[in-house]
């Protein structure tokens, strides 16, 4: 448990010390392409299949943190782990500059709003205090992901596993924040965040 504890430390630090200047999203998008990320997150960054996350519009130190703890195997999220093995730090920084420039958008089978739904995950919003970290945009920021026009599908997975311990951040912030919300209540915050 220690040396896993040492190395997200240091995967923590590293990503946190990556300079912006480094990242070139045009060799993002060529090694995007290489290795085929489009297949399950969209060739424009959306993805259009469940449960695959959208990644356009996503902080590059968001996406680069992730990316991190994939190729050193600190999060488990098949293929994932996988596909970030031989990535050098510079290459992650290029991938997380290429999705961060990409505009967000909805899913593009988000359908429509369900107003009850939106009010409810609305003021569970509010009451969990999601617009501090993920900013009242919910466009996200530093290592915090973007939820706005996320998939409603891969939201509610995320935040079950939050809630259930099978899934933790960098730290265990989501882990505590998702303690005891119901699974309707995941269902009204998801609806919500998606329509954002």
């Amino acid at each position: 448990m220690r040396t896993r504890l040492t190395t997200l430390a240091a995967a923590l630090a590293a990503a946190v010390a990556f300079p912006t200047a480094a990242q070139d999203a045009a060799q993002g998008a060529a090694l995007a392409e290489e290795r085929n990320c489009g297949a399950c997150h969209g060739a424009r960054g959306i993805a259009a299949q469940s449960p695959m996350p959208s990644l356009a519009g996503q902080p590059a130190e968001f996406v680069t943190l992730q990316m991190i703890l994939f190729r050193e195997r600190l999060r488990d999220a098949p293929p994932m782990p996988d596909m970030a093995q031989g990535l050098e730090d510079g290459q992650i920084e290029d991938l997380a500059a290429h999705f961060a420039a990409l505009p967000p958008g909805p899913a593009p089978d988000r359908g429509e709003a369900d107003a009850a739904r939106v009010r409810d995950g609305a003021a569970l919003s509010q009451k969990l205090n999601c617009g501090v970290c993920h900013l009242p945009s919910y466009a996200g920021r530093a290592q915090i992901p973007r939820l706005a026009g996320q998939r409603e599908e891969y939201l509610v997975h995320a935040l079950t596993q939050y809630r259930d311990g099978t899934r933790r951040g960098s730290d265990t912030n989501m882990n505590a924040v998702m303690y005891g919300v119901t699974d309707a209540e995941i269902g009204a915050l998801a609806h919500y965040m998606a329509q954002r």
